[in-house]
């Protein structure tokens, strides 16, 4: 799985969709860019070291680097339990501690009770962005991101172990989805994503709703 998600992240930053032209580098800049709307969605991501949860997120449009290139920043949250089989994984751990095991001591499920993780992130993608029909917005893209990722519970908290679940990994991302104009500067859209990081991974689908805004008549003048 690890390998699948770094070559589709490599990929969907090569592939472009086939109607567009081939561009030079010189086509890219970063001048062009500028604030071009706001969005929040709501969504369901199924991680592979807590339960499924709701997530959470805000999402920024800067517009276009280059040819069809759109960039957009976003800021996500969520938080869940740790699954059993987690907790059971823990507990082996902490057994296997020197002090604990030459005392033969027992940890189980229960002595740790519920345990929660929860994640702030901090994502930039890139996304290529071509037109379909019907006033229908279709992408691919990957990115990058930063996360905080932040443990609690009644029996962990200010041990060793919430230690080891507060962290700040980085992470890659890779996205699919379609947004469709139901107004002038107003478009609902959809997606779909896989996030990969040290600490956790998981796909995830959800739906927002964007409201855009005209590009400067700076930024019009160089794209014409």
């Amino acid at each position: 799985m690890h390998r699948f998600a770094r070559f589709a992240a490599i990929a969907a930053l090569l592939m472009a969709p086939a109607a567009l032209e081939a561009q030079g580098l010189a086509d890219y800049d970063y001048e062009n860019l500028s604030f071009r709307g706001i969005g929040v969605d709501i969504g369901r991501i199924w991680p592979n070291k807590v339960d499924a949860t709701t997530a959470y997120s805000l999402r920024f449009d800067l517009g276009f680097l280059g040819p069809a290139v759109r960039i957009v920043p976003s800021l996500s949250y969520w938080n869940s339990t740790l699954k059993r089989s987690e907790l059971e994984r823990l507990a082996q751990r902490l057994e296997e501690i020197p002090v604990l095991a030459d005392q033969d001591v027992t940890i189980g499920v229960e002595d740790l009770g519920n345990i929660e993780w929860s994640d702030v992130g901090l994502n930039l993608d890139a996304q290529a962005v071509w037109t379909a029909p019907y006033n229908v917005f279709t992408y691919i893209g990957a990115g990058f991101s930063l996360h905080l990722m932040n443990g609690r519970g009644g029996a962990i908290d200010g041990t060793f172990i919430e230690d080891l679940l507060d962290s700040t990994p980085a992470g890659i991302a890779v996205m699919g989805g379609l947004e469709y104009e139901i107004a002038q500067r107003f478009r609902v859209y959809g997606e779909g994503r896989y996030t990969l990081q040290s600490d956790v991974r998981y796909p995830g689908i959800k739906i927002g709703a964007a409201v855009m805004f005209p590009p400067p008549a700076s930024a019009m003048r160089r794209q014409s």
